[in-house]
C-alpha cells in the first residue's frame, strides 16, 4: 500500500495497484479471458463489449450492480484497457469512511485544518494522480459531500482541506453502487445532479443468475487458482459440479468463491460440496452473538455482516437509533435506510431528521 496515514492515524482503506502489477499477480493461473473477467454467457460477452468502447475513453463510468457480482473487477479492467494502465487505480468504499472524515480523505488536508491534523496529508485525489479513482458504493457517499464531489467533477479542480492552492484533478472516475440509482436518487441518497454527471456511461453487471454458462466455468477458474495457491492437484467430484450448477448463488461470485474455498481447504483430493440449498454448509450456519461480540462464519458475504453489525448494535443499544448510528459512525438517515431495506418498513422521515 502506498497511502499515507491520515490525520486519525489510520491509513486510507484504497489499494493503489498498477496494471503490470495486477498482470504479474496472475500470471500463474493464466490469462484471463477479456481483463479481469471470466464468462462466456451472452450477458458477460454484452458488457466486455461495452468496457471496449468506453475504456479508451476518459468519460465517467457508474457501474451498478448487486452485491458480489464483481463491480471492482469491472473497473479495474476499465482502467487497464485505458490510456492510464500504467497509473495507479486506487479503489476508495464510500460507505466505509466515518461522514467527518470523507472531505479530508478524498481531498487531503492540511496541517492545523482540524484538531489531529498534525501534518498535511494528500487524500485519493492526488493518490490517484494519472489514474483511475473508483468510487465505491458511492451512494452511500453523504448528500454535502456529494455536493462537494459534483464541483471537482464539474471545474476539475480541488482544494485540500484547510488549504488555499488549487489542486489538478487529474484522475479519470469511475463509480459504482449495489442500488437502483434511479430509486436513490427518488429516496433522496443521491444527488440527482451527481447522478447524471457519473452516469455519463452506465454499466450493468449481470448477477450469476444471468449467467447461464458462466458458473462452472468460474467454478474451474478459482479451483485452478486455489491449486495453484497451494500446490495441490485437488479436484471436484461430479456431485459437486451438480451442486454448483443448479445452486441459485444469490451472493454471487463472491458467495460462490467463498463456498468452494471453504470445500477446497475442507477436501483431501476430491472436493465435496453437499446438495444444492447448502453449498459447502454454509445456508445452515448463521452469524452469532456471544458477550457483545459477534462471530462471522467463513462465506458470510459483506452485506450479510452489515446486516448483523446494525442489527446488533441497535439490539445491544435497546433500539436508540441516534446511539446506534453515533457507534457505528455512519449518519442517523444511512442507518434508517439500512433498517427499512433489512425489515421492510418505511422510514418514519420526521424521526431521522431529528
Amino acid at each position: 500500500m502506498t497511502s499515507s496515514p491520515t490525520a486519525s492515524g489510520r491509513r486510507p482503506a484504497a489499494r493503489k495497484t498498477t496494471a503490470s502489477a495486477r498482470k504479474k499477480a496472475t500470471q500463474t493461473a493464466g490469462p484471463a479471458p477479456y481483463g479481469l473477467l471470466y464468462g462466456t454467457s451472452e450477458a458477460m460477452q454484452a458488457l466486455c463489449k461495452q468496457i471496449g468502447k468506453v475504456a479508451p475513453s476518459m468519460i465517467t463510468v457508474f457501474i451498478v450492480g448487486e452485491s458480489g457480482t464483481g463491480k471492482e473487477l469491472v473497473a479495474r479492467t476499465i482502467h487497464d484497457k485505458s490510456a492510464r494502465a500504467d497509473g495507479p487505480f486506487v479503489p476508495v468504499n464510500c460507505g466505509a469512511i466515518p461522514p467527518s472524515l470523507i472531505e479530508a480523505e478524498l481531498f487531503g488536508h492540511e496541517r492545523g485544518s482540524f484538531t489531529g491534523a498534525i501534518q498535511s496529508q494528500p487524500g485519493y485525489f492526488e493518490h490517484a494522480a494519472g489514474g483511475t479513482l473508483f468510487l465505491d458504493e458511492v451512494t452511500e457517499m453523504p448528500l454535502e459531500m456529494q455536493t462537494k464531489l459534483l464541483r471537482v467533477l464539474e471545474a476539475g479542480t480541488f482544494h485540500r482541506v484547510g488549504g488555499t492552492e488549487e489542486k489538478r484533478a487529474d484522475v479519470r472516475i469511475v463509480a459504482a453502487t449495489n442500488r437502483d440509482p434511479q430509486q436513490a436518487v427518488q429516496d433522496n441518497i443521491l444527488r440527482e445532479d451527481l447522478y447524471y454527471r457519473l452516469a455519463v456511461f452506465p454499466l450493468r453487471v449481470p448477477p450469476l443468475r444471468e449467467r447461464s454458462g458462466d458458473i462452472e466455468l468460474l467454478a474451474n477458474r478459482f479451483l485452478e487458482v486455489f491449486n495453484a495457491n497451494q500446490q495441490t492437484p485437488k479436484t471436484y467430484s461430479p456431485q459437486a459440479l451438480d451442486a454448483v450448477r443448479n445452486y441459485p448463488w444469490p451472493g454471487n461470485v463472491r458467495e460462490l468463491r467463498n463456498a468452494l474455498y471453504r470445500a477446497f481447504i475442507m477436501a483431501d483430493s476430491i472436493i465435496e460440496l453437499p446438495p444444492p440449498g447448502q453449498p459447502s454448509g454454509l445456508a445452515s450456519a448463521k452469524p452469532t452473538w456471544r458477550d457483545g461480540c459477534l462471530t462471522l462464519p467463513v462465506g458470510t458475504t459483506l452485506a450479510d455482516a452489515q446486516r448483523e453489525l446494525i442489527l446488533g448494535i441497535l439490539a445491544h443499544l435497546d433500539g436508540d437509533k441516534r446511539e446506534t448510528a453515533r457507534t457505528l459512525g455512519i449518519s442517523l438517515k444511512t442507518l434508517y435506510n439500512r433498517l427499512e431495506a433489512y425489515q421492510g418498513k418505511p422510514v418514519d422521515e420526521d424521526e431521522a431528521a431529528q
